[in-house]
This record gives structure tokens, C-alpha cells and sequence, in this order.
């Protein structure tokens, strides 16, 4: 029997870290979306 544990840890960033967060979080989400479509012209 295998067992598996999780941890949840809570982040509580400043302003200036919030706001790095959200563009690097935009800016996946963009590169993502893309390639995604170049993906599908491909196809």
C-alpha cells in the first residue's frame, strides 16, 4: 500500500510581489495560448 501526502502552504506576498505574480502569470497564459493556436494552424 503506497501512501501519499500533500502539503498546503499559504502565501501572503507583499504588493510588489503580488504584481510580479500576475505578470508572470499573464505572460504564461499568453505563451500558452500562442502556441496553442500556431499549434492548430499547423494541424
Amino acid at each position: 500500500m503506497k501512501i501519499l501526502k500533500g502539503y498546503v502552504f499559504k502565501m501572503y506576498p507583499n504588493e510588489k510581489q503580488q504584481e510580479l505574480i500576475n505578470k508572470t502569470i499573464e505572460c504564461s497564459g499568453f505563451i500558452y495560448n500562442y502556441f496553442s493556436s500556431e499549434y492548430k494552424t499547423v494541424i
